[in-house]
């Protein structure tokens, strides 16, 4: 079976050969076009005695120029989404090799009041966001992070399945990925949406007749001028008020066209999007349901965009000097093509959030498919509605390379509460990231880093890493009082599973024993499920006490006069700690 590398590596090629071979042809377009204008425009020179002459050289000299400039344009398109597609394909090469450094960190998407979201590094550079993300979309990026941080346990199985079933169309993903890479808009897709949505006419439906009588009298005006059946003083005239009528509305008319030209390749890049979704067929449910938002009212939902786009491009020919001055003023072509555009955003404005949220599902989908198959050793992990939170073999952390990844079992039943003690870089802190993003990750419905696992779906709650804040007058210790504080306050309505990482640090040892105890007793006695991390011996003696309490270790040794960790998670209670071992090794004591 061909590894994810190779097929990255295999698709690289392919499209490289596949952008030179479009290159050379563009260039041969380009000379064939100059020879098209210098052969008419010598023919001219020869031949333009009469009228017939002339006609015969230009009009399929013009056919010709014009059908080489349409081809011409097709093969730039092409050209630029081999370019996306050898990037897409570089990139993905990149990161199995682990070079994440190009990849967009989410520093933005930051959050230090979120339930977990900052303690586990889920946003920022080094991330789980910065090595899974790979949305084009603004929106489908929001979507994906939404998803990761929203703690929702709901329809994993129904996830599951949708990123199966688009992890097994890797080509497919890629060309969805090309295309909305492809998107130039000068303004953010929410802006877009916020103003259909929020849409309403400015013209009065009272001239929507008015441009088809105003071209048919001018189409009878000027055949009457042509055959001097009236005055040209009359045509004139006529043409006047073309212009004013045209003026009328000026305003309006500008308007509307500032805010939706800028929109154009967003819509006709998301009507390629929505294409594509239309044109597969999906056998998992929420990729179904998903679909069914573009199809509405009969005709799909690339269709009326397409339509959308063409009203765009009749719009904008307001800037084409001979649309000004002759075709607006006999046929009002302004007022007509921005009349078709409000009635269509009228009628469309409450489909158009239906196919952005359609687009931005597929976007965030087709992300965590791509990693399902970048990691084809990783696996699903079973969801049941009873028994351990947590059951998983060979459990390691996503983000540690291969070779360096050491894998442990953990079985973490319904209300019990590990108590991980161990010593200074023996691997506490990254076992309760390795948990932490276990349960993120199977909330999101993605393969977890496990070669098996069942997974009773909760809630993640975490206190690992607690900032003070000059601003708001607050030590380091009240706020990680308040964080605590907030831990309770979540309990009372949702059972969460509760990550604590060496908590109280901000006061005196006797006082954060003491402290430590007290609320981990009350959360041990609370039926609450979840794991602590600590340097204090004592809080292990809860186990005596409580039987729902377990206490586990990481250990070092020392061997050849260097301190050794095996990163290995053991039952029972840590005995060796390395503070004074490293103070003497480093020559500071």
């Amino acid at each position: 079976m061909i590894t994810p590398l190779e097929f990255y590596n295999e698709r690289t090629r392919t499209f490289r050969a596949k952008h030179k071979a479009v290159k050379s042809q563009l260039a041969r377009i380009s000379v064939f076009r100059l020879l098209v204008f210098l052969a008419v425009s010598g023919a001219l020179y020869a031949y333009h005695n009469t009228a017939a002459e002339v006609a015969v050289i230009v009009i399929p000299g013009l056919l010709l120029f014009l059908f080489l400039v349409n081809r011409s344009t097709r093969l730039k398109y092409t050209k630029r989404k081999y370019a996306h597609l050898i990037r897409i394909n570089e990139t993905e090469t990149e990161v199995l090799r682990g070079n994440t450094e190009t990849l967009d960190p989410g520093n933005d998407l930051k959050d230090h009041h979120h339930a977990y979201s900052h303690d586990i590094d889920l946003f920022g550079p080094g991330s789980f966001f910065q090595y899974s993300n790979r949305t084009v979309t603004a929106m489908g990026r929001q979507h994906y992070a939404g998803e990761l941080a929203s703690n929702s346990i709901d329809d994993i199985p129904l996830r599951q399945e949708a990123i199966a079933e688009l992890s097994a169309l890797p080509e497919w993903r890629q060309d969805f990925m090309a295309n909305a890479a492809m998107i130039k808009s000068e303004t953010p897709e929410k802006d877009i949406l916020k103003w259909v949505t929020g849409f309403s006419p400015t013209l009065p439906k009272s001239v929507k007749w008015l441009p088809a009588v105003w071209t048919l009298l001018s189409v009878i005006l000027t055949t009457l001028t042509l055959t001097q059946t009236i005055t040209t003083q009359t045509f004139v005239l006529w043409f006047i008020a073309g212009l004013v009528i045209s003026g009328i509305f000026l305003g309006r008319i500008s308007k509307l066209s500032l805010f939706i030209s800028k929109t154009q390749d967003t819509f006709r890049q998301y009507q390629k999007l929505l294409e594509a979704i239309e044109d597969q067929e999906f056998s998992s449910a929420l990729l179904q349901s998903y679909k069914e938002y573009a199809f509405k009212n009969g005709a799909t939902a690339s269709l009326k965009l397409k339509k959308l786009a063409r009203l765009i491009d009749a719009l904008d020919q307001r800037n084409n000097l001979l649309v000004a001055i002759i075709i607006n003023p006999l046929g009002l072509a302004d007022l007509f093509n921005a009349l078709r555009i409000e009635k269509w955003l009228t009628e469309h404005r409450e489909e158009v959030s239906h196919w952005f949220t359609t687009i931005a599902f597929f976007d965030a989908a087709i992300t965590k498919a791509n990693f399902h198959f970048n990691h084809p050793e990783y696996h699903f992990p079973e969801i049941t509605a009873e028994g351990a939170v947590i059951q998983a073999e060979a459990l390691g952390h996503p983000l540690i390379p291969e070779e360096k990844l050491v894998r442990n079992p953990v079985t973490i039943d319904t209300h019990n509460f590990m108590v991980i003690t161990g010593a200074n870089m023996a691997g506490k802190s990254t076992f309760l990231r390795t948990v932490a993003l276990f349960i993120v990750m199977g909330n999101c419905g993605l393969p977890v880093c496990a070669s098996r696992a069942r997974y009773r779906p909760i809630k993640l709650i975490t206190s690992m890493r607690t900032a003070d804040s000059l601003n708001e007058e607050a030590s380091y210790f009240y706020a990680e009082l308040k964080r605590l504080r907030f831990i309770v306050d979540e309990l009372k309505d949702t059972e969460y599973f509760i990550i604590l990482d060496e908590i109280l640090k901000g006061t005196n040892s006797k006082d954060k024993a003491a402290g430590s105890r007290k609320f981990v007793e009350r959360l041990a006695n609370s039926g609450s499920t979840g794991i602590i991390a600590t340097h204090d011996l004592s809080l292990c003696e809860i186990a005596e006490e409580i039987k729902s309490v377990k206490n586990y270790f990481f250990d070092a040794y020392i061997e050849n006069s260097e301190l050794r960790f095996d990163y290995k998670i053991r039952p029972g209670i840590c005995t060796n700690m390395n503070a004074s071992f490293l103070l003497d090794k480093m020559g500071i004591v």
